[in-house]
């Protein structure tokens, strides 16, 4: 720490001395070209016929390597795409104050493109430009951010020093593209729909709550879209999709962030087998790769993800019982030390049964199903066993990467099932929902049979990309405040 100080001191004295010679922050230097298109361009060009042309370049980023080799040196500059490198002669001026620029530093070179006697394609520079000096020098010598605290904290490190942080990101955002592309292609129509809303609903969690001052009303950020998606299905709007943030005022983990990012799509005239079929198409079409390995396992996209019901994933690690008989699953969960309430039913004490015991197991793709009533308030109920909905979810290596199902159409069962929700809530429940009167108005005016779906895009990253934690694929993930912040 007491060596960063010195050589940020070091350089705010330098910096100094740029402004006593005009304005040390320019903004007249214009890039013409990128170093992934340099290189792409002329790569493959040999040293004569680049010699020969001498084809023009002007280029811009920061200086992350320097050779200062008397008369002449070499700097390599990394703008947004990649990496070039720039060769100064002392004959161009400028020459002297460059052999004092620091690492870090942005800096702007106009020249031609050779290659070097080892065939290494640079840009000769004619002009030099430094464009905004660094007072804070890079860790380590570019060798990269080792500390994982650090790195969430200060990403604009992360991504200088870290080139596989940046290549994360790039993958993300093609990852989402492709989720839009499939949607588009299949006649969805992306919107947005309240952040902040009056009754927050669409999922069990619990809510962050602000409070308009002009309307003097609280309001919450929303833990889904999930309710408002559905009003436009009633309003018409049969295929319709939103990629877009959601809020929960939960424990933060490797898994769990208080803001992330979910694909929900709802469809009209569809029900849960068609969902099912078309969260694996986004899936297998976002790896773009039959198999990937994440933290050492080898996930299969390509062959058909497996259906097992809950009931059956529960038995198949050794529980054999009436797995609706509430007894029995009380005293399986008290056995293994899973604290639960007496107001709970069996689907409830079934559902906590499943995540304790089978869940962890699920790490090829595995669609879950046969999903209770009582643990899904916005579910179709199963025609064939009102008990169940007709719900699934997609597990990939333990993780849940999807939720869907048959929606609820009925106003008067949703109605109902709210104000079983309503009753948890006052029971000390503070995940369960709120009774939302206007959108069981909305219901009333008829919504179509419809299917929907919803897909963390965090956790989806998460397993394109090999990352451990959902912080390494949120580029500002939440974290404690600092020690003395």
């Amino acid at each position: 720490m007491e060596e960063d100080n010195k050589l940020i001191e070091e350089r705010r004295e330098k910096l100094k001395a740029l402004r006593a010679n005009g304005n040390a922050y320019p903004n007249d230097f214009r890039k013409s070209d990128m170093a992934s298109a340099l290189h792409a361009a002329h790569g493959a060009k040999s040293k004569d016929d680049l010699e020969k042309a001498k084809p023009g370049a002007v280029v811009a980023g920061r200086m992350v390597l320097k050779r200062v080799m008397g008369k002449a040196s070499f700097a390599t500059l990394q703008d947004g795409s990649g990496r070039i490198q720039t060769y100064i002669t002392s004959e161009i001026q400028g020459y002297e104050d460059f052999k004092h620029w620091d690492l870090g530093d942005l800096v702007g070179v106009e020249g031609h493109v050779f290659k070097t006697m080892k065939g290494e394609l640079t840009v000769h520079a004619a002009k030099i430009r430094l464009l905004a000096k660094a007072l804070r020098p890079l860790p380590e010598k570019f060798h990269g951010l080792t500390d994982h605290e650090a790195r969430y904290r200060q990403r604009y490190v992360d991504l200088i020093v870290n080139p596989q942080a940046r290549e994360v990101f790039l993958r993300r955002s093609r990852i989402i593209e492709s989720l839009r592309d499939v949607l588009r292609e299949e006649g969805y129509l992306e919107v947005e729909t309240p952040m902040m809303q009056p009754i927050p609903g669409g999922a069990a969690a619990r809510p962050f709550r602000t409070h308009h001052n002009a309307l003097d009303m609280e309001l919450f950020l929303r833990i889904a879209p999930e309710l408002y998606l559905k009003r436009l299905v009633v309003g018409g709007i049969e295929r319709v999709f939103e990629i877009n943030r959601n809020f929960r005022n939960e424990g933060i983990s490797t898994r769990h962030n208080p803001e992330f990012t979910m694909l929900e799509w709802y469809c009209a005239y569809e029900d849960w087998n068609y969902m099912m079929a078309l969260t694996e198409k986004l899936v297998r079409t976002a790896a773009g790769v039959p198999q990937v390995q994440y933290q050492g396992k080898t996930l299969e996209l390509a062959k058909p993800f497996a259906r097992v019901a809950i009931p059956d994933a529960i038995r198949q690690q050794g529980i054999q019982g009436d797995l609706r008989d509430r007894s029995f699953l009380s005293r399986e969960l008290n056995r293994l030390k899973v604290e639960h309430r007496d107001e709970q039913g069996w689907g409830a004490l079934q559902l906590m049964l499943f995540e304790t015991v089978a869940e962890k197991h699920l790490v090829q793709p595995t669609f879950i199903t046969d999903f209770p009533a009582e643990v899904s308030p916005l579910a179709r109920r199963r025609d064939s066993d009102p008990e169940l909905t007709d719900r699934f979810e997609l597990f990939i290596d333990a993780k849940e990467v999807a939720n869907g199902f048959s929606e609820l159409n009925d106003p008067e069962d949703q109605a109902a099932r709210f104000l079983e929700q309503a009753k948890a809530k006052e029971s000390g429940d503070q995940e369960a929902m709120y009774y939302d009167a206007d959108y069981i108005r909305a219901l009333e005016y008829g919504l179509p049979p419809t299917a929907g779906a919803g897909l963390g895009v965090d956790r989806l990253v998460m397993l394109l990309t090999d990352s451990p934690s959902i912080r390494d694929v949120i580029l500002f993930p939440h974290m404690r405040p600092e020690a003395g912040g």
